[in-house]
């Protein structure tokens, strides 16, 4: 892979990646094209990497009622 680097994964992103390709290549698939398909499902899965640093947005969402604020 071009932008192979996968020190950015988890072990556990890690292990799944490779139970998927070892499954697609039981099916018949090239070592390559496994291996393609293996992390990009853990990237559609989890996002890509690791998930962690300052600038990182929270998921939560704001309510109705905190977002007015004052309201009428």
């Amino acid at each position: 892979m071009p932008r192979g680097e996968k020190s950015a994964y988890t072990d556990k992103q890690k292990r799944q990646a490779e139970h998927i390709e070892e499954s697609e290549i039981d099916q018949g698939r090239s070592r390559e094209d496994a291996e393609r398909i293996a992390w990009a499902t853990v990237n559609k899965q989890d996002g890509g990497g690791k998930k962690s640093g300052s600038g990182r947005k929270s998921t939560k969402k704001t309510s109705a009622r905190t977002a007015k604020k004052g309201g009428s």
